[in-house]
């Protein structure tokens, strides 16, 4: 008996994510039994692969705070403006929605819902040469501001136009002839050949984990949306019932606002980031990697002066939840708030949101509720920022600025040297006065140092160790440093500043060092180390196969139309009696081993192969423009009608008309097909157009022109007879 198979996809995935179902008995022709079909209503999610208003927030792509967005990881990054106080104040608000395939591209979405926020109350900076004239000399370093003893080039100036110049963006920006003079000119660096082997240490990657966010749903910490999304939320959607849909179920503006249903969505997105990091952390321990920088930007806005929020109580479990994960498995975390949170600014608008910012990370790290000494060691890493005045004057700031802090941040923060303005020398001695912990940024030391007390390089920097672990100890805090790479292509101070995909080698730390990699590839430069130096943990992954990943769930794609039957064929299944059974949907992998790797563990591609981890792109193939021309315009050779004798020999030029066939005789609206010798020397009858299902192989005999059709006629078969002609 014929078996036919009707698949169930819909079925096996509600099964997996343990979803209620709806029963729907659906009735079926004969006596076989068969399963229900179910059906289930998709939750809402915060997976920006299906909505447009979750995005990837920026920070998290960035080899680190002061890095460039690496667009390849995540292409619907959001976008910031350089000339702004903070990141969490200057957020684009209308969303830009892709266009269709096959479709012109729309207004974007939130067109009228940007234009009402901008009509509304903000923080948002606006240009005007006031405005411009204020950035240009608070959040840039003034000329000057360099030590005159460092070799790096000035980034702190303004463009002509006015637009302030973003100290720490990592842009490809064009070398100047002088520059690149003086560049060469400066001392080859000065290595030290000491490596830390065997390694003792904990190595860790910075926010997000590549392979992850690749997973199907994905797992990231760093989902963000647009100030416009929350407002536009604050409306109920045009029917509740029903999830929401980015075109068929969007919040109806027209009803009234509501603030705690807007603030219900930012939470949605807030837990759902929260509740990935577990899965992280024990990604991380499979691997041998117990250290990460946890996302500034898991609660979007939370550090806002107007759409601020406090996480407890509504993300007080979820971090409980995740702190029971980390104490168990041994992992390290920290933070690192972005370069606009700066205690030595003379404006009281930037003091009060690096405050606000501050206490937020705060909160969040308490809210992980972790062992004493776990506690501890998560930090919140702190750059000096600008320079505004003299160094000084800024310290000094600084100073008063820290003494209002609460006893819990100053518990936490660190400071670090960084790549524009403040070096080792710079931030040293106030560490010791202040009794804050340093820490130590090799690549950035390598642009920014005083050239008179010590040469670029590891090696000098290597008499400083006491001093800098000293600030450690002094708290009970396991130390930690940085280390990164320049590209190979960067020769002036500007250049070097962007990272390196990838690091080659490992500084000359103590090999009991927490040393953050912070490299755009995240998770695979710790790989890439491993590898090379045979690290612990280097046997515990493999390659990853090119586009293909077998611990993923594929998404279930709805089932095509069917043709509705013809009678004849409904009523011939009928009396066939064909059993329909059920599919065995395709093999799901349990939600716990969800981007795991595998049993395999390929989870390492590499340098500049992140495309493997997503699927193959379509290629479509265009035709020849010849072929296509030859194909479309010039006809096939047909013999004609009129003129049997010459079929052969007739010219290309001069085409048989469309009507004509190739037989000899046209065929009537009721001739009789006869059949030609290939088809007696075959035994087959040729191929008849019907639109009726299952013919038998003999067609009536034809009447003639004119005539009346009679109720007996006769058919014609053209099954070969026993006697050939």
């Amino acid at each position: 008996m014929v078996k036919r198979k009707r698949a169930s996809l819909a079925t096996a995935v509600a099964e997996a994510h343990g979803a209620s179902l709806t029963t729907v008995p659906v009735p079926l022709p004969g006596a076989v039994q068969t399963k229900p079909v179910e059906h289930r209503r998709a939750p809402s999610s915060a997976n920006p692969n299906e909505r447009a208003d979750i995005l990837d927030a920026p920070d998290a792509l960035r080899a680190s705070p002061d890095g460039e967005v690496d667009e390849k990881l995540a292409p619907n990054a959001i976008k910031q403006d350089n000339d702004s106080d903070s990141p969490l104040s200057d957020v684009p608000d209308a969303l830009e929605k892709k266009p269709q395939r096959g479709r012109k591209p729309k207004a974007p979405v939130n067109g009228e819902l940007a234009r009402k926020a901008d009509a509304e109350p903000s923080t948002k900076s606006k240009r005007n040469p006031k405005t411009t004239k204020a950035k240009s000399e608070d959040s840039v370093p003034v000329d000057g501001a360099l030590s005159s003893k460092s070799v790096a080039s000035k980034k702190g100036e303004v463009k002509e136009s006015g637009d302030a110049v973003d100290p720490e963006a990592e842009g490809e920006e064009e070398a100047g002839e002088e520059e690149i003079k003086e560049a060469l000119s400066r001392p080859p660096p000065v290595n030290s050949d000491y490596l830390p082997l065997p390694w003792k240490g904990r190595l860790g990657y910075a926010c997000l984990n590549t392979y992850l966010r690749f997973s199907n749903p994905p797992v990231f910490s760093s989902r963000t949306c647009r100030i416009a999304s929350i407002l536009e939320h604050r409306h109920p959607l045009r029917d509740p019932s029903q999830p929401e849909h980015p075109t068929k179920n969007r919040p109806d503006k027209e009803q009234p606002a509501d603030i705690a249903r807007g603030m219900r969505y930012v939470e949605n997105i807030c837990l759902t980031n929260a509740r990935d990091i577990p899965k992280m952390v024990r990604w991380n321990d499979k691997y041998g990697i117990k250290f990460m920088r946890l996302s500034s930007e898991m609660f979007p806005f939370a550090s806002h002066e107007e759409y601020g929020y406090k996480l407890a109580p509504f993300a007080s479990d979820t971090l409980a939840e995740a702190g029971k994960v980390i104490a168990k498995l041994g992992h390290r975390v920290t933070t690192h708030p972005g370069q606009f949170t700066q205690l030595g600014s003379p404006r009281k608008q930037v003091i009060d949101n690096a405050m606000r910012d501050l206490e937020y990370h705060d909160e969040m790290l308490s809210l992980l509720k972790l062992p004493p000494q776990e506690n501890r060691d998560a930090v919140m890493i702190l750059h000096m920022g600008g320079v505004f005045g003299s160094k000084s004057e800024t310290l000094s700031r600084f100073r008063e600025n820290y003494a209002k802090l609460s006893q819990s941040i100053k518990n936490r923060l660190v400071l670090e040297n960084d790549d524009v303005s403040w070096s080792l020398h710079d931030l040293l001695p106030v560490c010791e006065e202040l009794n804050i912990p340093f820490v130590l940024d090799f690549h950035h030391h390598n642009i920014i140092f005083d050239s008179e007390q010590l040469r670029e390089g590891t090696k000098d920097i290597m008499d400083y160790y006491p001093r800098i672990l000293k600030t450690w100890e002094r708290k009970g805090i396991t130390p930690k440093m940085h280390y990164s790479e320049p590209t190979p292509a960067a020769i002036t101070g500007r250049q070097r500043r962007k990272h390196n995909p990838r690091v080659a080698t490992l500084p000359p730390c103590p090999d009991t060092m927490d040393l953050m990699i912070e490299a755009k590839d995240k998770e695979q430069a710790v790989f890439e180390l491993m590898r090379t130096f045979k690290l612990p943990g280097y046997g515990l992954f493999n390659d990853i196969i090119p586009h293909i990943r077998k611990d993923d769930n594929k998404p279930v794609k709805a089932p095509a139309k069917k043709k509705k039957k013809t009678p004849k064929k409904k009523d011939a299944e009928e009396d066939d009696g064909a059993e329909i059974v059920e599919e065995a949907g395709p093999t799901l992998v349990p939600e716990a081993e969800v981007g795991m790797g595998g049993p395999d563990r390929r989870v390492y591609w590499p340098p500049g192969m992140e495309e493997w981890l997503r699927p193959p792109k379509r290629v479509v193939k265009k035709k020849d423009p010849e072929e296509a021309s030859n194909g479309k315009k010039t006809p096939k050779k047909r013999k004609s009608a009129t003129e049997p004798g010459e079929g052969q020999e007739e010219s290309a030029e001069t085409p048989a008309p469309k009507k004509s066939k190739a037989a000899p005789k046209p065929k009537g609206k009721a001739a009789v097909p006869t059949p030609s010798t290939s088809d007696e020397e075959d035994g087959e009858a040729p191929a008849l157009d019907t639109d009726v299902d299952e013919e038998p192989a003999t067609t009536p005999v034809s009447k003639s022109r004119g005539g009346r059709k009679s109720a007996r006629a006769t058919r014609v078969s053209y099954a070969e007879a026993d006697g050939s002609d």
